[in-house]
């Protein structure tokens, strides 16, 4: 008894403490079956989601790096595709300014050999036509000599018969 004065002397209640004791088990007990066990069920669980989103969040990074790397290289593809192209299309619009320029050298060397022709052919025509005008001239001035004294033919008589030839014309 003694035990039992000096747990009252410090205001203890035996019995009172042993019931609260096991009331404390038996919450504990009902509490880890209850609450505790399905709460950390819970939180595996939702640990578990969260560690699965994470990995997969990871992957998807991996799969959009190789994305953006695969997206690099065919812009770098089509960027040295389409200078190709420019190139290719700057040599064939070379290729056909000098084809185009050859061509308009060739045209402008036909169009002057048909002009040197032409004039050659006008001035023949012009050599007949002054021909045929000297000869009638000529002609015409005989007439008018002949019509004249011989005796008397001079210089200021031609240069008359010429100058009235002129008239005539």
């Amino acid at each position: 008894m003694e035990e039992a004065g000096l747990l009252s002397q410090l205001g203890i209640n035996l019995s009172l403490f042993l019931s609260q004791t096991v009331n404390f088990f038996i919450l504990l007990v009902v509490l880890t079956f209850f609450v505790y066990k399905p709460l950390i069920k819970v939180i595996k669980e939702r640990n578990k989601k969260i560690k699965e989103g994470l990995d997969k969040a990871e992957e998807a990074d991996i799969r959009l790096k190789e994305i953006d790397g695969i997206a690099k290289g065919k812009i770098k593809e089509a960027e040295q595709q389409s200078i190709n192209m420019i190139k290719a299309t700057e040599e064939k619009a070379k290729a056909l300014d000098q084809d185009l320029t050859k061509k308009a050298e060739e045209h402008q060397q036909k169009m002057l050999a048909q002009i040197k022709l032409n004039a050659a052919y006008a001035e023949e025509e012009a050599k007949k036509e002054v021909l045929a005008k000297a000869a009638d001239l000529v002609k015409k001035a005989i007439v008018k000599t002949v019509e004249l004294d011989p005796h008397a033919v001079d210089q200021a008589l031609i240069q008359k018969a010429v100058s009235e030839i002129k008239n005539e014309n």
